[in-house]
């Protein structure tokens, strides 16, 4: 299947890792086929929605019996582009960027974090799992020398907007942005925004509307 050929709404690639992570237990424990049903009670997501959404890759559960486990992994890796290892350079050595690096489940979706860097002279060493901080000005250098794709920014509002243009200088074609704050980049690069704060609020606000 080439996904460039398919046009997912938004909405349904949103879901695909929720698929993905649930489909990886059946696999697990050797199911060979699961229905919608089953799958919308460990997800929360509607029968008819999964439907709706593994409908794009067209006809592909067995009536009476459910989808098939492999097959429906091996297309949402696709989709995904987890087929493929995908380096990251962690930018910004702090508590947060630290924590990325040292986060194992990366590797487990075929990512896979390749350096830090940060302009804090004092972090210019080994991180974690052995993972050297370079110093920011050899954002360039190590990207092409360790063929990293993706820059995550873990660094301060204020910071993130030069940040980002470094990365885009660097010609990295992807931000994974965990600053609060929108960039402005060229239209080809891809960036994808992480908000903790707008989470953590989202989750009191729906707290205060169930129990006041």
């Amino acid at each position: 299947m080439a996904d460039g050929l398919i046009a997912f709404p938004k909405a349904t690639i949103s879901r695909f890792p929720l698929y993905f992570r649930v489909l990886t237990d059946y696999n697990h424990q050797d199911i060979a086929l699961v229905s919608s049903e089953e799958m919308a009670q460990k997800i929360g997501v509607t029968s008819s929605q999964i439907r709706k959404d593994f409908s794009y890759f067209g006809s592909l559960g067995i009536r009476g019996a459910g989808y098939d486990v492999t097959y429906l992994l091996d297309m949402i890796k696709e989709i995904l582009g987890m087929d493929k290892k995908r380096r990251l350079a962690v930018i910004g050595a702090g508590k947060l960027g630290m924590a990325l690096a040292g986060y194992s489940g990366l590797k487990q979706h075929g990512l896979e974090v390749a350096a830090l860097f940060d302009t804090d002279r004092r972090k210019w060493a080994q991180g974690p799992g052995g993972l050297t901080v370079f110093p920011l000005t050899e954002l360039a250098e190590q990207k092409e020398k360790l063929g990293m794709e993706i820059a995550v920014l873990t660094v301060p509002a204020v910071v993130a907007q030069t940040v980002a243009e470094l990365a885009v200088k660097s010609e990295f074609k992807a931000i994974w942005n965990f600053a609060p704050v929108r960039l402005k980049v060229p239209s080809n690069i891809i960036v994808q925004y992480e908000d903790l704060v707008v989470g953590i609020l989202t989750l009191s606000h729906h707290l205060a509307r169930k129990f006041g």
